[in-house]
């Protein structure tokens, strides 16, 4: 869930300061824009996912997660465009602009911060703190 509110804020804080849409397609419903992310959490969290199950999980897999995250916005995007009647040259073009403007680095961007938190809790194994009352008498 954080990668996903990081990727709305990400976005929205971005459309904001250069006063442009994230897809900007007269016809487009926001249906594409709603799937890729959809797409891309998906993509995210099963690359993650198998990145973390590792006994000592490596921070390259901020990349891959990053790397799954983009593509998969952009083939969710592409999909999402076809199936609600856009033809494949429109749905392409939208994908291109999506992909060499801000929108597509904005999630990588995300995903890599995201990921790469939490292989860092993993790695620290960290725990929940816990109050002096609760510490058995063993601990320090």
């Amino acid at each position: 869930m954080g990668y996903v509110a990081l990727v709305i804020f990400g976005l929205g804080m971005t459309s904001l300061a250069t006063n442009t849409d994230v897809i900007d397609t007269p016809g487009l419903s926001a249906v594409p824009g709603v799937a890729g992310i959809v797409v891309s959490a998906a993509g995210f969290s099963a690359v993650l996912g198998a990145g973390l199950r590792v006994p000592h999980p490596s921070f390259y897999t901020a990349l891959w997660a990053a790397l799954a995250a983009a593509v998969a916005y952009l083939a969710g995007v592409w999909i999402a465009a076809v199936t609600s009647g856009v033809d494949t040259a429109m749905a392409a073009s939208v994908v291109g602009r999506l992909a060499v403007g801000w929108a597509a680095p904005v999630l990588a961007v995300a995903a890599f911060v995201t990921a790469w938190a939490a292989i860092a809790v993993l790695r620290t194994r960290a725990r929940p703190p816990r109050w002096p009352w609760e510490r058995n008498d063993t601990e320090g």
